[in-house]
């Protein structure tokens, strides 16, 4: 039988491996060369990003520069501003002195008969004030016997047409110590009287007193469970203070009295009411806050947060506007005290003065 001849195919499995292996190393060059290109990339964008970075530091660092060195020039403009002004003042006052240098120089030719007439003219005109001044009684209402400038009081203004003078006299003027003024008001009136805080409150009134204006008109009120005017409730009008023989009476009244009793504020502001006007200028002579009110028949011990209620009741009887002007003098046991009548100087614009022991004096 004869054979069948073999026919010959060109692709066969070993060709088609081949071209399978070539078509494998084109697309993995494909892919390595893009990855590479990503990579290649990324750096340089790493690397722009960084550079964007230190430019907009040195921008940041430029501004603040900036910013300095203008707050410098300000500065600096100021300082030559003032200097400037300094500048001005000093020509100001060489002007100022060549002017009055050139004054000095052109009434230096005069002759001494006409300085002799100058000279005279002054005399006469202070012999004149002189005369004057004791026609009018002199600067201080009432005579008033003081150590030099122990009589001025600082922050206090002796000012107005019609002063309210109040003085405390209840039993705590005594002394600074409870236990003391105990002691005292089993004492004699004459003893009492003598007492140094006490000693201290006459003479503050009476220097309140001699200290007035001469044109104004006053009025003193006295209290301590009650209130009273000066020489008795007939004498509610107000006082003139050029009347010095009334004043003189007023003044020998304070040293007579002896101190006693609670301590009512609201009464002594209910005397105002009985004033045909009201005071323009009020000050207070105390030592503290009050221990009665609207019901003087209280008795024992009183809290402090009492004492301030019944002190809020008694300044509401103050006339608005009037400046309230206290001398507070010193007692234990009552720590309230300074910090509500500083208050009420704040609110009535007027002045808190603590004096020393030896002032008046």
């Amino acid at each position: 039988m004869a054979r069948r001849k073999r026919q010959t195919n060109t692709f066969n499995l070993s060709f088609l491996d081949i071209m399978s292996c070539g078509f494998g190393a084109v697309v993995l060059v494909f892919l390595i060369i893009d990855h590479s290109i990503e990579i290649q990339i990324q750096s340089v964008n790493a690397e722009v990003l960084s550079e964007v970075d230190l430019l907009e530091e040195d921008i940041r660092d430029g501004e603040e520069g900036l910013v300095r060195l203008r707050n410098a020039i300000s500065s600096t403009d100021l300082d030559i501003v003032e200097a400037q002004g300094r500048a001005r003042v000093v020509t100001e006052e060489l002007d100022r002195l060549e002017a009055l240098i050139a004054s000095l120089e052109e009434n230096d030719e005069l002759s001494a008969e006409e300085l002799e007439a100058e000279l005279l003219a002054l005399s006469a005109k202070i012999e004149e004030l002189n005369i004057r001044a004791a026609q009018e009684g002199g600067v201080n209402a009432a005579d008033f016997k003081g150590e030099g400038n122990r009589q001025n009081i600082s922050g206090l203004k002796m000012d107005g047409n019609r002063i309210a003078i109040f003085l405390d006299i209840s039993a705590s003027m005594l002394d600074i110590e409870p236990g003391k003024i105990n002691q005292f008001r089993i004492e004699p009136k004459s003893v009492r009287r003598q007492a140094p805080k006490w000693k201290q409150s006459v003479s503050t009134a009476e220097w309140l007193l001699s200290n007035l204006p001469l044109d104004s008109q006053y009025q003193l009120i006295l209290f301590n469970e009650s209130a009273r005017f000066s020489l008795g409730n007939n004498y509610s009008a107000w006082k003139r203070t050029r009347n010095k023989e009334e004043l003189d009476k007023v003044i020998q009244e304070l040293r007579g009295i002896t101190p006693d009793k609670g301590t009512n504020l609201r009464n002594a502001f209910l005397k105002l009411s009985e004033l045909a006007e009201p005071p323009d200028n009020i000050f207070l002579i105390t030592d503290g806050l009050p221990t009665l009110g609207e019901k003087s028949s209280q008795g024992g011990r009183i809290s402090s947060g009492e004492r301030k209620r019944l002190f809020n009741r008694a300044i509401n009887l103050i006339p608005r506007g009037v400046p309230v002007n206290t001398i507070l003098l010193p007692m234990r046991g009552d720590p309230e005290a300074a910090a509500a009548f500083w208050k009420l100087a704040q609110q009535t614009s007027g002045a808190l003065m603590a004096p020393a022991s030896d002032w008046p004096k």
